[in-house]
């Protein structure tokens, strides 16, 4: 596993105890982060805190690592199981989604997701299909 791929591994587990300091420090001061619940992008390590606070007022996510890659511009793209559930363990989404890392100097510079719905699209398609 290269030192990028475990840099990331310790983020995703991170991410599923729900130690967002953790993961807060090893972003950059001027990140730029992917808002998956609506689309766009947040601004900054304590935008992005803000957003997970409010994210998990409401919603659980698990992630699980399936594959790490590293595309042509140098970017480390991890396909992911994503599992999404209402803070009473129901089930709103199920899928496998490209999170895409670009890391500088040991710091994550810019997330970004790869062509997929928002998680509230996602939660969306999801009761429709039910």
């Amino acid at each position: 596993m290269s030192s990028n791929q475990q840099f990331l591994q310790n983020l995703y587990e991170a991410f599923n105890k729900g130690d967002l300091e953790t993961i807060i420090s090893v972003m950059h001061p001027d990140v730029k982060w992917a808002n998956g619940v609506e689309g766009g992008f947040v601004y900054g390590r304590d935008a992005v805190r803000e957003y997970w606070t409010n994210q998990y007022k409401v919603i659980q996510v698990q992630l699980e690592t399936l594959k790490f890659e590293t595309d042509e511009n140098n970017r480390n793209v991890v396909t992911v199981h994503q599992i999404v559930r209402d803070l009473q363990g129901n089930l709103l989404a199920d899928v496998t989604i490209q999170q895409i890392f670009t890391i500088e100097n040991g710091s994550i510079a810019l997330y970004e997701i790869g062509e997929t719905e928002t998680i509230q699209e996602m939660i969306h398609s999801y009761e429709n299909s039910l």
